[in-house]
């Protein structure tokens, strides 16, 4: 019974196998929602979070995991908008990635909010001078197009085809597919820029604050080129893992080549204007509201080492990896430099979220640590198995890889 929903042409793995794996993980699912469900009933005062650190293990989720979804939107700025047909081979992939990264943080919030019965109150009372309601309102609607978007990709499902009103329904949701694409680039460039904005205007924060172009604090246009510059890796790594695990050929080779060569030029460039930013921040920002930048640094737990991490070993390094070719062409190497790109922007989230705030503002202030409970933690790991579930059942049912049929019929 199982197999009359899988696509014909696609073998998986026995209904008996993919139980197992989809029952570990909704046991999972089951242990965070507990830890969700303390929060949501007990108060925050489940957390470690407190009026002085605000901004805990939930707010750097949401910032590294948004940004990882930016792949949904910069895959389909490439093929819909750029013309890029070869993307068609990854796209289906990355605006599932893309639904679950922006339903995971949209989840996660509701819970750091405490009240999400109120959430409302943000659309029907916003602050107009607040970046957090832009981001708010972006996030919101790029979430109802990303499950637009989804809807075509469902559809294709062998038994939903059968019904010729469905059929007819998906068939006009694709003439709409390239307007959808191009309202969720505009779309996601104001909130991610917004995210990091929010942090770049933070005056009674030195270490966080910034300079800007106009209204725009230097940090806004930080933020989007460097989800812009994971944008493609992300796919490459979760289309490189997924082969490993189901041992299917999904995309030909030149695709995740093209993908890591793009991300490479992108992640370069964010290297550079980081490093610029910084040098500003250290030679004029910072001594101009009476910090020496290196006082940022005294502390055992952010040292130096953690700002050369970020620029040169998690961001210079694997832009020239990927931007030569004989690497790019070695599949192993070029997961890896994956990997250290996607790496060096969850540390730049880890550090614009964390060590603000733990780092004193006042001489009298004292340095703040934080380590979330285990029911910040349970919550993490609810997004991660509610992702990997999706994900699963995804892949299972619905064709992610156009061109996975004649990949692997290739090699039988």
């Amino acid at each position: 019974m199982d197999s009359k929903f899988i696509t014909r042409g696609l073998e998986r793995t026995s209904l008996r196998n993919f139980s197992v794996w989809v029952l570990f993980w909704v046991v999972v699912l089951g242990f965070g929602l507990y830890g969700a469900y303390l929060c949501l009933a007990e108060g925050l005062n489940q957390t470690n979070m407190d009026n002085r650190f605000v901004f805990g293990l939930w707010i750097f989720l949401d910032l590294a995991i948004i940004a990882f979804g930016a792949g949904a939107f910069f895959t389909g700025l490439l093929l819909y908008i750029l013309k890029r047909s070869e993307f068609t081979a990854v796209i289906n992939s990355a605006v599932v990635i893309g639904l679950i990264c922006y339903s995971g943080a949209v989840a996660v919030l509701a819970i750091d909010v405490g009240q999400p019965l109120r959430a409302w109150f943000t659309f029907w009372h916003p602050n107009a001078h607040s970046m957090l309601t832009e981001v708010t309102f972006c996030i919101s609607c790029y979430l109802v197009v990303l499950a637009v978007e989804y809807m075509p990709i469902l559809l294709k499902n062998r038994k939903l085809k059968e019904r010729p009103s469905l059929l007819v329904f998906q068939h006009n949701l694709h003439k709409v597919i390239p307007v959808l694409a191009a309202i969720g680039v505009f779309l996601s460039f104001f909130h991610q820029g917004s995210l990091g904005g929010l942090y770049g205007v933070l005056k009674g924060r030195p270490f966080a604050f910034r300079e800007g172009f106009g209204i725009w604090p230097s940090t806004f246009f930080l933020f989007v080129l460097s989800a812009a510059a994971i944008g493609p890796s992300f796919p490459l790594l979760t289309t490189s893992l997924v082969s490993k695990i189901s041992r299917k050929k999904l995309v030909k080779p030149e695709v995740l080549q093209s993908l890591g060569r793009i991300s490479g030029w992108l992640l370069l460039a964010y290297v550079l204007f980081k490093s610029v930013d910084t040098l500003v921040w250290i030679n004029r920002t910072s001594p101009s509201l009476l910090f020496s930048p290196y006082e940022y640094y005294n502390q055992e737990s952010f040292g130096t080492w953690i700002l050369f991490a970020e620029i040169v070993v998690f961001g210079l390094v694997p832009a020239l990896m990927l931007l030569t070719r004989k690497i790019r062409e070695h599949r192993g190497w070029l997961i890896t430099a994956g990997l250290l790109a996607c790496a060096g922007i969850a540390v730049n989230r880890f550090v614009m979220t964390i060590q603000t705030l733990a780092l004193p503002t006042l001489p009298f202030d004292p340095f703040l640590s934080y380590i979330p409970s285990w029911q910040e933690i349970a919550t993490f790991i609810a997004v991660i198995a509610y992702g990997v579930l999706l994900y699963s059942f995804s892949f299972r049912y619905l064709t992610l890889f156009p061109q996975e049929r004649d990949l692997n019929s290739l090699t039988r």
